[in-house]
């Protein structure tokens, strides 16, 4: 896992503005501040993917994500609770401020507690959550390895952040946390 230095930069580069690739519990992903709209178009040029499908925001803790979704019942705290950290991704509804390009117009927001601890560090050092796709063209598998990121997409990423992946075999699995319902299963 890269060290606190490593973390420091890396969240000073999303702070500025930058796009960064780093490990996750299963795959790479590129990862950016959710509300620099310049850095999300690039991460969505990168991916060569549509704005349309929104995008998933990881954090190190409920904290970070309450301000971005409307509040729930407590039936549906304790699900998530219950999978959290951890790699499972719950579809909740977007406080009404969040940006278009974040949710993809779809008014609601995919929101994961991450259980990488690199990744909840990154999260915790840049301050707020970040985004987090999966390091990919779109329709094309993600980067499994560093080398992986390098290769494909080293000299379009601002910062590439040394470490491993959870070892996970699946990216997160997806559920609408109103009803519960999976959307993409693990």
């Amino acid at each position: 896992m890269a060290g606190s230095l490593a973390i420091r930069r890396a969240g000073a580069v999303i702070r500025g503005g930058g796009v960064i690739a780093y490990p996750t519990e299963a795959v790479w992903g590129f990862g950016c501040d959710p509300l620099d709209v310049e850095a999300v178009a690039r991460i969505l040029a990168i991916k060569e993917r549509s704005a349309s499908m929104g995008l998933i925001l990881i954090a190190a803790n409920m904290a970070q994500l309450e301000p971005w979704i409307e509040p729930v019942s407590q039936e549906i705290q304790a699900r998530m609770a219950a999978t959290w950290p951890g790699p499972v991704t719950w579809v909740l509804p977007a406080r009404a401020w969040v940006p278009g390009w974040v949710h993809g117009g779809r008014g609601s927001l995919a929101v994961r507690v991450t259980a990488h601890a690199q990744s909840a560090a990154l999260c915790r050092e840049a301050g707020f959550p970040i985004v987090s796709t999966s390091a990919n063209r779109s329709g094309r598998p993600p980067a499994r390895t560093g080398i992986q990121v390098r290769r494909w997409f080293g000299d379009e990423l601002d910062l590439i952040l040394d470490g491993a992946t959870g070892g996970r075999e699946r990216p997160s699995e997806i559920r609408d946390a109103i009803s519960g319902l999976p959307i993409r299963v693990a």
